[in-house]
């Protein structure tokens, strides 16, 4: 995996971070990506009897869910092209995109809400944050070799702690692995951060990190390449290729 796709796969991290750090703390104390933590939730409510807790990390969970499939959808398309140069099939792409779309949309009605949602928004803005991150998981699925887990890391530290003490990946592999790690607390730190200052900009980070990773991708050159093999020129494609 080269530079600009563990680049992109930090700035998704931390966007991630940034997303679940503000679902805690500003769309009831719920998490718009670790569903393992809303399972526990579940749990914790269904154990102590609190059904009207539950609704909360259930409807993250859906929204999670529903991302998934959706990202899955759009992105199947896109494994067949699999990863070149550390750019991502353009699906994959699309659908970050797409995300950046759902992110935004957050953004815009937190900021017209004073950033501080109550009520009925509450659910929606967690719900839209949840699908976001769903569809954010199974993209990194569809990008396969060429990407790695950017919502959920226990693995990716377990990864870290077996690979320093195996002695194993010690270069580069270890230190982006614990760049992702830092920049999930990063994320999460910025987010609230802004958040507790200027609350109407607080759920603005995530969409900014997402739309810096979609740059990082390039999906403009991507695109010119397209166009350039549609209109029969594979000089010019090939040449492409090489940037």
């Amino acid at each position: 995996m080269n530079n600009r796709a563990q680049v992109t796969l930090l700035l998704l991290a931390a966007a991630s971070g940034a997303v679940d750090a503000l679902a805690f703390t500003a769309l009831g104390t719920v998490f718009a990506g670790v569903m393992t933590g809303n399972l526990v939730l579940l749990g914790i409510s269904a154990g102590q009897g609190s059904m009207a807790e539950v609704a909360g990390p259930l409807y993250a969970l859906g929204g999670y869910v529903a991302g998934a499939a959706a990202a899955a959808l759009v992105c199947r398309t896109g494994k067949e092209g699999g990863t070149w140069g550390g750019v991502w099939p353009g699906a994959v792409v699309a659908w970050l995109c797409a995300q950046c779309g759902l992110l935004g949309a957050v953004a815009v009605i937190g900021a017209a809400l004073d950033g501080r949602p109550g009520g009925a928004w509450q659910t929606v803005l967690l719900v839209v944050a949840a699908v976001a991150m769903g569809g954010q998981s199974a993209a990194m699925v569809a990008a396969g070799a060429g990407a790695a887990p950017t919502t959920y890391f226990t693995g990716t530290l377990t990864t870290l702690v077996t690979g320093t003490v195996e002695g194993t990946d010690r270069h580069a592999g270890q230190f982006w692995v614990a760049a992702r790690l830092t920049a999930v607390v990063g994320g999460a730190a910025c987010a609230v951060g802004v958040h507790e200052s200027a609350a109407p900009w607080g759920f603005v980070p995530p969409a900014v990190l997402t739309a810096c990773a979609v740059a990082c991708q390039k999906p403009a050159q991507r695109l010119r390449r397209a166009v350039t093999r549609a209109a029969g020129n594979p000089f010019q494609a090939a040449r492409d290729e090489t940037h």
